[in-house]
């Protein structure tokens, strides 16, 4: 299959696969449900949620933690990863495929994308900023890298594969609508539930 960028390329093949064998496990999903307790803690009436890169659904099996009745949709470009993914959640609300491609038809009322815009080619990003903001129906979470202005780091010896920015003051500018109602950050040091040095933002969308 051919793509857009060589990002998505990268990720739909052996180093997308492999990033799902290193990311799972019950340490991970105890940190998830740990991170998603504080970061929605300002969010009510999250019965729907959709995840941009779901990837195996480590971060979708914590919300049904938190939220049992939740219907959950995950959008993944690797097709060994959505195989995965559809044991978690009805394969009917798997969309395997990039996220450049998505074609949002409906509103959730969380939208949910963690770690993956520093993985997207930085020409892209207002094309997804704007289908993040489609798909919400009232919260949007963004949990990535922060930095105040944009940079590209090396990623396990890759060039051009890691970009860090400030994306959520991108989607606030782009988009008055969202509205800035809680961030914080998650410490890969953490003694109890580690994650990977995530700046998390929840956004509201108001009319």
């Amino acid at each position: 299959m051919s793509y857009k960028t060589e990002q998505e390329a990268f990720w739909a093949g052996d180093f997308g696969t492999q990033y799902s064998q290193r990311n799972q496990g019950d340490s991970l999903l105890a940190s998830n449900l740990n991170f998603f307790s504080k970061a929605l803690r300002q969010a009510h009436g999250l019965n729907t949620c959709i995840e941009f890169g779901a990837n195996i659904g480590m971060n979708l099996k914590a919300l049904k933690l938190l939220y049992p009745l939740q219907e959950q949709d995950g959008i993944e470009i690797n097709a060994e990863a959505a195989a995965e993914l559809a044991k978690v959640i009805s394969s009917a609300h798997v969309h395997q495929g990039s996220i450049l491609d998505f074609v949002p038809q409906k509103t959730w009322d969380l939208t949910l994308i963690k770690g993956v815009l520093i993985h997207i080619n930085p020409e892209e990003l207002p094309g997804v900023y704007d289908k993040l903001v489609l798909t919400c129906g009232k919260y949007l979470l963004v949990a990535e890298y922060y930095n105040p202005s944009p940079v590209t780091i090396p990623y396990r010896e890759h060039r051009d594969r890691l970009f860090k920015r400030d994306f959520a003051g991108d989607i606030l500018d782009r988009h008055p609508k969202m509205v800035l109602v809680d961030y914080g950050f998650a410490y890969r040091r953490d003694p109890s539930f580690p994650q990977d040095d995530i700046t998390w933002f929840l956004m509201e969308k108001r009319a």
